[in-house]
């Protein structure tokens, strides 16, 4: 694999490099990873898997180009190569964050969110974690978040016998009931990073906001603001600061859970039932 990957990178470079050393690092799940140095002094990172999903590591690198839409957007890494089992991106440093981090994460994440276009969904498929993530073109925000969202993540839990028939039901409810709960008037399809859990951001050495491992659609904004709360919040001055820049419909804090729904069943389906709880009592909390 490493002639290979120094093959990939000849044409960015416009010269051979070879590599001279891997630091193998943690933090994911599903791929493993490490920092490779370069004969020509330059670092790039490597992202692995041995037995990925079709298009897996294609699919990655087409949502970080969608990401680079937005000019005064997040810093995303460039994808540099790519086959089946690997990814290559530009290497980026990360930093610890410092008191003015959050606001700027903030604007620069309002900044992504105004790229928009004129359907919900995405012009291809593509994951959430390892899971298949339906991104078909659809005009109505509602029925995209019902229908590609948590209905889709309901299936994959029934094929594997994971969500039990009166949990089953119950969410059959809730998806009944959407439009009660959600309020997407004036919404717009928004460019999402679609997994903006804390793993995936940090400040760089200028402290400048880095997104990465995506799972990118249009969708409704206030998804990627939720998940930034599912594991974890930020400072609360990160969220005055999204809603001075690009407000959000009253009410966001009632609906929040309803969109990290979304991700805690995709858990339930990629890591069993330790999820089951935190599903039921998300379903529970809206149709009671």
């Amino acid at each position: 694999m490493k002639a290979e990957i120094c093959q990939l990178l000849r044409p960015i470079f416009g010269y051979d490099v070879q590599i001279q050393s891997a630091t193998a690092i943690g933090g994911g799940c599903i791929n493993t990873t490490s920092v490779l140095t370069l004969s020509n002094g330059e670092r790039v990172f490597l992202k692995q898997n041995a037995r990925p999903p079709q298009d897996f590591f294609a699919a990655e690198a087409k949502g970080l180009k969608y990401l680079s839409k937005a000019e005064q957007g997040p810093r995303i890494p460039q994808p540099l190569a790519w086959q089946d089992s690997f990814l290559v991106l530009e290497y980026l440093a990360e930093s610890i964050p410092g008191p003015e981090f959050p606001i700027r994460f903030a604007q620069s994440l309002a900044q992504l969110h105004k790229v928009s276009q004129s359907h919900f969904g995405l012009d291809h498929d593509n994951y959430i974690g390892s899971s298949p993530q339906k991104n078909m073109l659809t005009v109505n925000g509602l029925d995209f978040f019902r229908e590609q969202r948590l209905r889709s993540q309901q299936e994959l839990a029934r094929q594997s016998c994971k969500l039990p028939a009166s949990t089953d039901k119950k969410l059959d409810t809730l998806c009944d009931r959407l439009g009660d709960y959600l309020d997407i008037s004036g919404e717009k399809p928004a460019l999402l990073h679609g997994d903006l859990w804390s793993g995936n951001y940090f400040p760089d050495t200028d402290q400048t906001p880095c997104i990465f491992d995506p799972a990118v659609y249009f969708g409704l904004r206030e998804a990627d603001l939720a998940m930034t709360e599912l594991f974890g919040r930020l400072p609360q001055e990160f969220y005055d600061a999204y809603h001075e820049e690009f407000p959000l419909n009253p009410g966001y804090s009632e609906r929040k859970d309803l969109y990290n729904l979304y991700h805690l069943l995709n858990h339930l389906n990629l890591f069993g039932g330790s999820y089951l709880n935190s599903v039921e009592q998300v379903i529970q909390k809206y149709i009671k």
